[in-house]
């Protein structure tokens, strides 16, 4: 309701949240056109896209590969990537199940990390399992498997992929208050910037980096963080392991943990960054 609310004071929130509760109604193409005009506030161009978060809706609808929805599948992608890479980058999984009534909550440690493979979102971090509301935890999970998460974004390759909870070891860096999460955007195969968030639950805030770690003036979707992030000290380490996953991508963004700078794991493959919907500042930096 308060959505609701919130859209009748700007007409664009109610068409886009009218839209997306109605998302059955429009094919692919028709959906992807009005989602964006509604967020981004200009009229999408598939014969000639031209800014990145065109790009990506071109992507959406003409570039699919069965292997996309491994790599969009949290449980199935580190396979590929231990493939690729080698088991030492993946961080240790504690199990995975179809429903949350089959976790065995008494056998998991006192830490953990608790996510559904399909999606965004349905996250929880445990960091002690004795505080623990595990009805509560488990109804989240139910809702998070609900959810297709192919038809909020139009986003094919998570439209077939089996829904399943995983859980996984709980990373901890010692030098900083949270995991710091690298995320590298890389184009044909070549890491070209590198995001990191800053506060993500509380204030959320970003820093847009270039592969030389220069800070650059720009924002997407949130504020541009005032914190000075330190370069990380194996950078270059970093950027090899992203350009190689990224390779034979047009576009992937791929996500990197650093453990006290020294350790390196994998994070997550994005297709489609933000669903091809954040705003960018300057315009110039979305071309």
């Amino acid at each position: 309701m308060n959505r609701f609310l919130r859209g009748i004071r700007r007409p664009n929130l109610l068409c886009n949240y009218l839209i997306k509760k109605m998302s059955w109604l429009f094919t692919d193409k028709i959906y992807l056109r009005l989602r964006f005009y509604f967020e981004l506030g200009y009229w999408l161009d598939f014969n000639n896209p031209k800014t990145f978060s065109e790009k990506l809706q071109w992507l959406k609808l003409y570039d699919r590969r069965p292997e996309y929805t491994i790599m969009v599948d949290k449980i199935e992608v580190k396979k590929y990537v231990a493939e690729r890479l080698g088991p030492e980058y993946i961080i240790s999984t504690l199990g995975f199940w179809n429903t949350p009534d089959d976790i065995d909550f008494e056998a998991l440690p006192n830490q953990f990390v608790l996510k559904c493979n399909h999606n965004s979102g349905g996250l929880y971090l445990c960091r002690d399992k004795s505080t623990m509301d595990v009805e509560a935890v488990k109804k989240k999970l139910r809702k998070s498997l609900r959810q297709n998460y192919y038809w909020l974004g139009r986003e094919w390759p998570y439209k077939n992929v089996k829904r399943r909870i995983l859980a996984e070891e709980y990373m901890i860096d010692e030098n900083k208050k949270e995991l710091v999460d690298y995320k590298f955007f890389c184009f044909h195969g070549r890491a070209e910037f590198i995001q990191v968030d800053i506060d993500r639950h509380t204030n959320h805030t970003r820093s847009i980096y270039t592969r030389q770690w220069e800070l650059l003036d720009v924002s997407v979707e949130y504020p541009r963080s005032s914190v000075d992030i330190e370069c990380p000290q194996n950078l270059q380490d970093m950027i090899q392991i992203a350009e190689k996953l990224s390779e034979g991508l047009h576009d992937v963004r791929v996500d990197l943990y650093n453990i006290d700078g020294r350790k390196i794991y994998f994070g997550e493959m994005t297709l489609y960054h933000g669903s091809g919907g954040e705003r960018i500042e300057p315009e110039s930096f979305n071309d």
